[in-house]
């Protein structure tokens, strides 16, 4: 018959107890920090919907300093993605219907290679939109940096954002926070079998976004003022800003 050391049954009990606990805190903190994530989320989407607008309500809208469309990706032959065109197509539209008198348009231009704003801009002028009347931010590298670059370098007030609605609350959020009166216009793209795996970033990037703007971190450029009253030209890129 053998025989149970009673020491060896009693750590065996003992670590059975310390595993459960560690595993419960473990829970705990997982279901506090979902909560977090869920409950950030649901205010940055819910904080400024009233500032999302169809494109008619739009068209009534005055002194409107510039329409900001927010850059998303360029295909491998160096044109606009399918959502990037999206965005631009609607924000010429409100352009062509008089909602504001300039259009600036925010994205990545950090390498000599990958010129997003300038196919933005080169987009909008093959649609009809003169050059002077668009204005490119090279440095607008996330959406909070574009939102901050919008205010403090291009001195907007008052902006319509053009993005895809599940990216539009936080765009509008970002800017409210930092002290524009932005209101948004969304884009009309069907995400068919990719709409969750944006909506599941979102919910990331608003958390992230919801902590930038209670801090407030300068975005990686900053430079002289250029106000988007004047010529837009002066952004085109021998002249980066």
């Amino acid at each position: 018959m053998e025989v149970t050391d009673p020491k060896t049954k009693f750590k065996f009990v003992f670590n059975k107890k310390i595993l459960f606990k560690i595993a419960l805190i473990l829970g705990v903190l997982c279901v506090l920090f979902a909560a977090f994530l869920f409950g950030v989320n649901y205010h940055v989407k819910s904080a400024y919907q009233d500032c999302l607008l169809t494109v008619g309500e739009a068209e009534k809208m005055e002194e409107v300093d510039c329409i900001l469309v927010l850059g998303c990706g360029l295909n491998m032959d160096g044109s606009p993605s399918e959502m990037l065109a999206d965005r631009l197509l609607t924000g010429i539209a409100l352009y062509q219907a008089g909602v504001a008198p300039k259009l600036l348009m925010s994205g990545d231009h950090g390498q000599i290679a990958y010129d997003e704003v300038g196919v933005m801009k080169e987009f909008a002028m093959q649609h009809g939109v003169p050059s002077e009347d668009i204005f490119m931010d090279h440095a607008g590298f996330s959406t909070y940096e574009s939102m901050y670059r919008a205010k403090e370098i291009f001195c907007t007030q008052r902006i319509v954002v053009v993005t895809q609605k599940y990216h539009l609350y936080r765009a509008v959020y970002n800017a409210r926070e930092l002290g524009i009166e932005a209101y948004g216009v969304a884009s009309q793209i069907k995400l068919a079998g990719r709409q969750l795996y944006y909506e599941s970033r979102e919910i990331i990037a608003r958390t992230k976004d919801y902590a930038l703007c209670v801090f407030q971190p300068l975005p990686t450029y900053l430079g002289d003022a250029i106000p988007v009253s004047g010529n837009g030209d002066v952004t085109n890129d021998d002249q980066e800003v």
